[in-house]
């Protein structure tokens, strides 16, 4: 059904953001075959990282449910990435994995909550199409101090 995820976004009150610019020498996402692979998606909202630091439960790092939901913004990001890459969403198929990057203090291990934040939203909007493959993973920093990093694969069809 034509525009079911334009619908869908619209009921959700999501907008996608405008594609994140590259901080480097790659492209934001490309096409091999009936696959798509985003690099690396921040959590930039106007280009800005709204956030920095590690997640953790301690003084003066970056809550849990601050990284989730910045977790869902770098997500948003992928999925912006995606569509510039081939039009209509509508041509998903399949989310078929998702990695989530979390830049975390020594001590935390609540990687896969944080990244659920990603999964979430991928569900809402795809609906079924959206079940996906997953690792969320623990690293000691990633690209400006961000807290959180996200890569989608999705397979597409011709719709």
């Amino acid at each position: 059904m034509a525009g079911s995820i334009s619908a869908r976004l619209a009921a959700l009150g999501i907008e996608l953001p405008p594609v994140a610019s590259p901080l480097a020498n790659y492209v934001p996402a490309i096409r091999s075959g009936d696959l798509v692979w985003t690099a690396g998606q921040l959590p930039l909202v106007e280009g800005k990282l709204p956030i920095a630091g590690k997640v953790g439960t301690g003084a003066g790092q970056v809550s849990p449910d601050a990284a989730r939901d910045l977790a869902r913004t770098a997500m948003l990001n992928a999925i912006s990435a995606v569509a510039a890459q081939v039009g209509s969403l509508d041509r998903v198929e399949q989310v078929v994995k998702v990695v989530g990057f979390v830049a975390s203090d020594p001590t935390f291990t609540g990687q896969p909550g944080v990244v659920n934040g990603a999964s979430e939203v991928i569900g809402q909007i795809f609906g079924d199409a959206g079940a996906h493959a997953r690792s969320a993973v623990g690293v000691a920093v990633l690209p400006l101090d961000a807290p959180v990093e996200i890569e989608l694969v999705v397979r597409v069809g011709t719709k």
